[in-house]
């Protein structure tokens, strides 16, 4: 309901308030809708410690549930294309390229009844790690970081229905452009980037970047695709027209998760070793502020309006919420251990 029709309600008693009165109540009561409509938006943590995903609103801050995840564990998230359910890929008890679990599920958890409602079983220790929505055709796209592969899974049958190869082991991130065609996979002993043709499921070609690469974003422009050097405090910057580095970002610190916010000005990064965000502003690609997180910062998701960044802190069970217009950290928000990925649901 827009702020026009807010006041023409008004007018149902003229002589009980004044023109100020309704021009003031009408802009209170559109707040009040626009905040009602999106109490329904939800922010999604994979906490690797407790084995948990929590449930929260992102106005309040309140966890509404930590959701066991019934294995050992998930490390990232995503949320279906209508918001109703969260895919938490359970990838393992360790890290990526060291001994330990393999994990062989994905299990799909209901964000309004907070239970789990459906699991996709590979059959086999595959590693699932992380899950993207594909911008068009609303599958769910996972790494499986064992077969060397980006497994494809259909949300309403829950089972896998193809696979892209990346021809690279430890392929652990990815990120889809937005017309869906092409795919970037951070492949983290290789220390490389593949490019896929995710229509034909085939390598167009890996891009060396350093001795150890870690997590991988796009720009909204879909000109820019972002790794962090793992040796060095940079951060790769590959041109998509020529898939090759086209140039490195400098760092106070060694990156690791990043993100470019919606409105395509900002590039985010977990400064890590330092306990900091970089924001980089994408016309200069240098760091234009630097903001203080708590403990071991892993990953970053920019709410849709561009306006609000979160940050998951792993080590203080805490998800750093920062204000993008003042460029400060706002408030903390708890969520659990080994706090990891994030992901924005909202309801349609």
């Amino acid at each position: 309901m827009k702020t026009k029709e807010i006041s023409s309600l008004l007018k149902w008693h003229p002589d009980f308030f004044s023109g100020g009165q309704k021009a003031l109540l009408a802009i209170l009561l559109s707040a009040f809708l626009v905040s009602f409509a999106k109490a329904e938006d939800l922010l999604l943590v994979a906490n690797k410690g407790d084995q948990t995903l929590s449930i929260i609103n992102p106005t309040t801050g309140e966890q509404l549930a930590a959701v066991p995840e019934d294995g050992i564990t998930g490390h990232e998230v995503v949320a279906s294309a209508d918001g109703k359910l969260a895919f938490v890929p359970i990838y393992g008890n360790s890290g990526v390229g060291h001994a330990g679990t393999d994990g062989d599920l994905i299990r799909v958890i209901d964000l309004e009844t907070h239970a789990i409602v459906g699991t996709v079983n590979f059959g086999k220790g595959v590693r699932p790690h992380c899950a993207v929505v594909g911008p068009k055709n609303k599958l769910i796209y996972v790494t499986t970081e064992l077969d060397n592969c980006i497994a494809i899974v259909d949300p309403k049958i829950l089972q896998v229905v193809g696979s892209i190869p990346t021809g690279q082991a430890e392929s652990h991130m990815l990120a889809i452009s937005s017309d869906g065609k092409t795919g970037y996979t951070a492949n983290v002993g290789p220390g490389t980037v593949s490019v896929l043709d995710m229509k034909a499921g085939k390598v167009l070609k890996i891009i060396p970047i350093s001795k150890t690469t870690q997590r991988i974003c796009i720009s909204r422009d879909d000109k820019w695709v972002f790794t962090a050097d793992q040796t060095k405090p940079q951060l790769a910057v590959i041109d998509t027209g020529k898939n090759e580095v086209a140039r490195w970002i400098e760092l106070p610190g060694t990156g690791y998760g990043s993100t470019t916010s919606p409105d395509g000005r900002w590039l985010l990064v977990a400064l890590n070793t330092i306990n900091k965000v970089g924001i980089i502003d994408l016309q200069t690609m240098k760091v234009a502020h630097l903001i203080d997180v708590p403990k071991s910062p892993q990953e970053i998701l920019v709410r849709p309006d561009s306006q609000v960044a979160y940050v998951s802190c792993d080590a203080s069970k805490q998800v750093a919420v920062i204000d993008l217009k003042e460029f400060k950290v706002e408030k903390l928000i708890n969520a659990g251990r080994g706090a990891d990925g994030l992901a924005w649901a909202t309801s349609k």
